[in-house]
């Protein structure tokens, strides 16, 4: 599942996450992955439910495909994850992280040719007085993304104008070598916080997971792990990344390693979350910022 809001939803309803638009991606891929985005139907690997209402406003008992938020996890501490960013089309639809001033990393498939970025927000729904919105001059996806495979799933925002930085707005150090299999790291979103269910969150949720290694992440997912992908998480469930995640950090002892991608459900035994593997595209990085 790709972790991010559906093209229908309301784009005054704060909170959402985002989705691959319809007939964007052919139906068997949908059911092996589900970018982590936003509030949509989705399918799971052998079902789907129906949504007829926006997701915001969905009730608990709803027949719904959760994948909204954080699983398992517990609200951050304000100004814990100062560089964790909201990408915004008039609601949230994905996370991203700041690691500049006047640029942000993000998720590929949560490309939408106009955006705005939300910086500083803890309570997602509700301003607080410490949110910066600023809009993006340009949005650099990488030129080997390949949304079938979702190989390369990273991009690049750069901001109309620097953010102000603060307690509440800071950057995040990219790390130059890749973090060793068995390192916690920090997740974090406003995604959905049920496995079987829905539960969007005001305030924003954190994890702390392992680096897997590659050979237990091919293991969850026979050839469709790239050498661009490492999984974090739980090989037996219950706590991960969900829908309108996507996009957002994966932090490593201080540095950004990691971008919320795909994966099968959300928090599903033998299905942990992939992550894009930043360690790999620092160059990259640099090289874009440096041109543009």
């Amino acid at each position: 599942m790709l972790r991010f809001l559906p093209s229908w939803a309301p784009e005054k309803l704060p909170g959402s996450k985002t989705a691959p638009t319809p007939g964007s991606f052919p139906e068997a891929q949908e059911e092996k992955k589900t970018r982590r985005g936003g509030c949509l139907l989705q399918k799971k690997r052998s079902h789907a439910h129906s949504v007829t209402w926006p997701c915001p406003l969905a009730t608990p008992t709803a027949l719904v495909d959760e994948d909204d938020k954080i699983v398992g996890g517990y609200t951050c501490r304000r100004n814990s994850v100062p560089y964790q960013v909201s990408l915004n089309i008039g609601y949230h639809i994905c996370g991203g992280s700041l690691i500049h001033d006047q640029w942000v990393l993000s998720a590929a498939h949560c490309f939408k040719s106009i955006l705005s970025v939300k910086l500083g927000a803890y309570n997602i729904r509700n301003p607080e007085g410490d949110e910066q919105i600023i809009r993006a001059e340009k949005i650099i996806v990488h030129p080997s993304y390949n949304s079938w495979l979702l190989d390369h799933d990273i991009m690049l925002i750069k901001l109309v104008k620097p953010a102000e930085l603060s307690k509440s707005v800071a950057p995040i150090t990219l790390g130059y070598g890749c973090p060793a299999v068995g390192t916690y790291c920090l997740v974090s979103g406003w995604g959905n916080t049920l496995s079987e269910g829905v539960n969007y969150p005001d305030f924003l949720q954190c994890l702390y997971a392992p680096i897997l290694s590659d050979e237990e992440c091919k293991a969850a997912y026979p050839g469709q792990i790239s050498e661009n992908m490492v999984c974090v998480g739980y090989l037996e469930g219950g706590k991960d990344s969900c829908q309108g995640d996507s996009g957002g950090p994966v932090a490593c002892d201080g540095f950004l390693q990691g971008i919320v991608s795909w994966g099968v459900g959300c928090a599903l035994p033998g299905y942990p979350g992939v992550y894009t593997k930043v360690c790999k595209y620092v160059d990259w990085i640099h090289e874009t910022i440096a041109a543009n």
